[in-house]
This record gives structure tokens, sequence and C-alpha cells, in this order.
């Protein structure tokens, strides 16, 4: 009792978990606060690594796996001197006497620490439901660097059939087919899919929702379904996994819930993430309704003295203001820098999360921030207009442009800036990039318009898919471009200005086709009595036909996207 009174001046601060928040956490509060006691404990080897990478170790992108390890135990102590413990997990937590029992998972050995602040980063555990065979040799998660050297030594050596493959090369006339089922369409399941895909493996991917990446809309998600599948995953969407078996062979056999069978040599499990909220409980902690630990701006949970950060928390939504429950890196290295200078005195906040997110694949991205329109329908929100383009991502007479498919959501009352996906081969990251800046400071799509970005022919355009959005989106608003989609098409008469020789790639029945060329000495073919609802292939000349249009005393309207939004949105019926 006599020492804790005299180390009273020193605070003691607890972190409970490594990785991106914890981490942060400790480094910063060091950089803080020289004088402070800190403690970290991770239960399992490593302190700090990149949970990020663990699909391109297992695909052989990244070689080492000691390149994962961001820092280790040796690292905290000598450039920060905390107090660093793996292999120590916490077991419960005692707010009254503000203490908390810490077990040596090698040994058993259960030792009880004191705390003046105690923060919390326990993340979020891999979904693994208990599903009949699911421990069978061959099935495997990916979460941490353990799991991917599990993956790689089953690849290399793991079962009879698999051993060798990896010296299956040069002028073998013959490689024996090695097939994988990937169980989950999320981030973790889709980046491994592909680089098993580079190991030569025959690669299905099972999701149980009707789309890949659930945080995108469905029209856009299709565009990453086709892409993959043309790079060789198979997709099983809309079946669920009922369970796994063990053919005659020694493979493995995947069980849905429609009754298909996929046999496989090796399985992942990646069915997301959930809480890890356990410790929490034993404090009595208040549990969010998404099923995280609730948090408030300052990282503070229901104790004053207890802070949370990382995937197990339940944060904000900028847009919507939601209780939301976000598993990335960035929000969880902010969260702990956050506590940390909460805990020094400092009056840092957390802004609330935007999803901001990327997932490379096969050489083209997918990308989105902020809010999603399946997002503002759940809410009931229906202030919102969207629109699609396709800009190329840089100028087009430079060689190497790639259109950029994107979907833009802006409010309809005020031109607030709602949120953005993109899916391209070549600069999708750098505009959600920009638009999830303009999204933190509360742009609207007139400042997307106005904005001042890099532009050389080689990396973009004088106006850049950014400008470009916010300019269509301001046409709207201001009534010099009457929008329609395809699901509101009523009556009105379907008006394709483009050159008939694209009509025989593709064409809606009944539209009537007028090139852009020809339309003014064509206008008394039109009927004034009538709406008239102009297409072309992404947009662009449908907008320079409603503006003539218009401006003759017509009644029309551009139709969003043109043909490929039709594209699109045929899918999700198909």
């Amino acid at each position: 009792m006599m020492e804790r009174k005299d180390k009273a001046e020193k605070m003691k601060v607890v972190i409970v978990g490594g990785v991106a928040g914890g981490a942060s956490c400790a480094a910063r509060l060091r950089r803080l606060d020289e004088n402070a006691e800190i403690l970290m404990v991770e239960r399992g080897p490593y302190v700090s690594y990149a949970n990020c990478g663990l699909p391109y170790h297992v695909g052989g992108v990244i070689q080492k796996e000691s390149s994962l390890l961001v820092a280790d135990a040796n690292t905290f102590r000598s450039q920060f001197a905390v107090d660093v413990r793996t292999g120590c997990e916490a077991i419960k937590i005692s707010p009254d006497t503000k203490t908390v029992e810490l077990r040596d998972v090698a040994t058993g050995e259960v030792t009880t620490e004191p705390y003046d602040k105690l923060v919390l980063s326990p993340g979020a555990l891999s979904v693994r439901p208990p599903l009949p065979g699911i421990d069978l040799p061959g099935i495997f998660q990916v979460r941490t660097v353990p799991d991917a050297r599990a993956i790689r030594e089953w690849i290399e050596r793991g079962s009879l059939f698999l051993s060798g493959m990896d010296k299956y090369s040069g002028f073998q006339t013959v490689r024996p087919k090695t097939r994988a089922v990937v169980i989950g369409g999320g981030f973790i399941g889709l980046e491994t899919a592909e680089n098993l895909v580079h190991r030569g493996f025959d690669v299905t991917l099972v999701e149980m929702l009707d789309q890949v990446l659930a945080p995108l809309d469905q029209e856009m998600a299709r565009i990453v379904e086709g892409y993959v599948e043309r790079h060789g995953i198979r997709l099983a969407l809309n079946d669920g996994v009922s369970g796994f078996a063990q053919a005659a062979n020694g493979s493995l056999e995947v069980l849905t819930k429609s009754g298909k069978t996929h046999p496989a040599d090796i399985v992942i499990i990646a069915l997301g993430v959930r809480p890890d909220t356990a410790l929490a409980k034993t404090a009595g902690l208040e549990i969010g309704e998404r099923g995280g630990i609730r948090v408030d701006e300052q990282m503070r949970t229901s104790n004053p003295d207890i802070f949370a950060v990382g995937d197990a928390v339940e944060v904000r939504d900028f847009v919507t203001g939601q209780w939301s429950l976000i598993a990335l890196a960035g929000p969880a290295n902010r969260q702990g820098r956050i506590a940390a200078d909460v805990i020094a005195g400092r009056q840092s906040r957390f802004r609330g999360t935007q999803g901001t997110s990327i997932i490379g694949l096969f050489g083209a991205a997918a990308a989105w921030v902020g809010a999603s329109e399946k997002t503002l329908k759940r809410i009931g929100d229906s202030d919102y207009e969207k629109i699609y383009l396709y800009p190329n991502s840089h100028a087009g007479y430079y060689p190497g442009a790639r259109p950029i498919a994107m979907k833009v959501l802006f409010r309809k009352s005020d031109g607030r800036f709602l949120g953005a996906q993109a899916v391209g081969e070549d600069g999708v990251d750098k505009r959600i990039s920009a638009l999830a800046m303009a999204l933190q400071m509360g742009a609207t799509i007139y400042d997307l318009e106005e904005a001042e970005l890099c532009y050389a022919p080689q990396f973009g355009s004088a106006k850049d898919p950014v400008n470009f959005a916010g300019m269509v989106a301001a046409d709207i608003l201001c009534g010099d471009m009457p929008l329609s989609h395809w699901d509101a098409i009523g009556d009105g008469l379907l008006l394709d200005v483009r050159e008939p020789v694209e009509l025989a790639v593709e064409n809606v029945p009944g539209a009537l086709n007028i090139p852009i060329g020809q339309l003014r000495a064509r206008l008394g073919e039109l009927p004034r009595d009538r709406e008239i609802l102009v297409i072309c292939r992404s947009g662009q000349r449908a907008y320079y036909a409603t503006r003539a249009l218009l401006q003759n005393g017509f009644t029309a309207r551009t139709i969003a996207g043109g043909m490929l939004s039709r594209f699109h949105a045929r899918l999700l019926v198909n």
C-alpha cells in the first residue's frame, strides 16, 4: 500500500492489445508524458504487425514474414520505455479497485496489475461459426501472422496432394489442378482469393450475400464481380456454407445451403469479424446496439477511467450520425492517438468515421467513402441525388488512360457531398482520397466543381474526375440538367443520341435514334407533349442534347450514366 502511495504522482496506464490501436496509443502517450508508467499486454506473440498484408504474404507478394512485423517488444522497450508483455492475456477488469487480472498464456499464471487509466484495444474476432467439419485439416482463417504461416506451410507440404506443388514449374507439361474455396466476399476473402489465383489455384469464392464487398451499392459491386471473374475467381453468391466434409482421397468438400458441393484442397474462412467485448463485459462497460464497446468522442467508455479503441468499439458515422462498426487500421490508429492525448490532458476528439476504404484486385481497385445509397435508404433518408460518370483516369490523348466508373451521392436540398464509390484500373485511389478530405471538411458539390487539383496529362485532366463529378451534380441542382434514372423512366420517350454503329453493339428496344450531330436539324421529329429521356453511352452527349432540347422548348431529362449504368442495372436482375 505504501509503495503504491509513493508512486501516486506517476500515472500508471495499462493498455490491453497492441497492433494499430494499442500500439499507437502507447507510442503517442510516451511522447506526451515521459513520466507515465506504461504497460502494454498482448495475448499473441506479436505486439504490432501489419494484418492488412497477410493475404499478400500468403500469395508470396510479401516474401518475408518479418516484413509484416511493424515493431516488436524490444522496440517499444528501448525507444519508448514501455513495459511490453506478449503472450499475456487480460482476463478480468475490476473497476472498483482499478485493477486488471493478467494471465500468462504459456504457464497459466495469473497476476493482478493496478491502473490509473486503462485502454482496451482487444480488436475483433474472426467469425467462425460452429459448422459441421469446420475443424478439419486444411481449413484456415487469415487473421494473424501465425494464420498466414500455417496456410503457407499447408500449401507447400500440408497434405499428400499439395506436397511439392511449389516444385511444379519450368517445362512441366502437366500441373496437377489445385483447388481452393474462399468463404466470404469482403476485403480478406477477395484479397486471399486473388493471391491463391496467383499461386495457381482454381479458386471458388462462396458468399452468403447477393454481392461482394457489402459496403458498395450493388450496381458498383457488379463491376467488381465481373472483373474478378474474368481474372479467374469463380463466384458463388447468395449461397451460405452449411458444413465441410472430407472426401475419400483426403481432399475437402464445402457444402452449401443450396445443396451444392465445392471440392477443395484448401479452404479459407473469411466471414468477417465481430468486436471482442468479453473483457469489457467483465468491467460492466456499456455495449452498443451494434455489439461494440460504446465510446464517446474522446474514446472514453461508460467508465471515465477506461478507454477503448480500434475494431472493438462503436463510433458515430460522420455522414449519417448512426452508430457503426469500422474495422480499419487508419481509424484505429487515430483513436489510439486520441486516447493518449486525452489521458495526457489534451482535448482531442474523434470526429467520427467516414469508412474510407480501398481494395486492390488484379491491378484494378474499388474504393469508397461516406454514405452508400443503400445506407441512406435503410435509415429513411430521401434527400439525396446520385450520379454516375465514367471519366478517364488521365488525359485521353496520353497513353494508358483508363475509365473510372464513379457513383457520387449528394444532398438535393443544399448540395452537400455525401459519399462516393469508384472502380477502375488507374487513378481510383487519389480520387477517393481527395473526396474523403472534401467530405471531412463538409464540402458541397460546388466545392468539388471548383477544386484545384494536380494536372499534367499523365496524371489527370484539366477537368479532373473530382471536378467533373462536381460539375455534373451542380448542373442538376441548378436545373441545367434535369436527371432521371433507369428505374424511373415511366412513359417518357427514349431518345438515343449515339451513332448508329454503336447501336449494333447495345441498344434499348423502342428508343428513337437521332445522332447528336443531326439533332438540331431533326427537332421536328420529336413530340412537344411528352417528356423526352435522353441516353448515350455514358451521359455526356445526352447532356449536350438535353441542353439543346430544353432551350428549344422541349421537356427533357438526361438518364444518369447512359448505357453503362443500364448495363450494371441489368446485371442486378440477371
